[in-house]
């Protein structure tokens, strides 16, 4: 008898109780190779999605005629003011700054 109890009497029971793992081998193979075929496939449809975006965004240099892309160039060369010469349009400036604020469609 094993009063202890650390398994001695199983193992002698069945000489080969650490080898069972083995008999399910081939089915533990076959699902880790679906599992693997179908993050595959699932890796392929993402990127395949990925490339199906790409084509279909507007990226003006691609899609805008040379002419419309240059002036689109222009465009983004042209800057707001950097916060120097803001003063100065102030003091030109005529507006009332207690005016109520502008809502399109309504009359005031």
């Amino acid at each position: 008898e094993d009063p202890v109890g650390n398994g001695q009497e199983e193992k002698e029971k069945n000489p080969f109780a650490e080898y069972m793992w083995m008999e399910n081998e081939e089915d533990f193979n076959r699902q880790v190779e679906e599992e693997l075929q179908e993050q595959e496939f699932l890796d392929r449809c993402f990127q395949e999605m990925l490339e199906e975006e790409e084509r279909d965004w507007f990226i003006p240099a691609r899609d805008l005629p040379q002419g419309m892309a240059q002036l689109q160039q222009q465009l983004h060369g042209l800057g707001l003011a950097d916060g120097h010469g803001s003063e100065d349009i102030l003091s030109k400036s005529n507006l009332n700054p207690d005016a109520k604020e502008f809502v399109p469609g309504v009359k005031y």
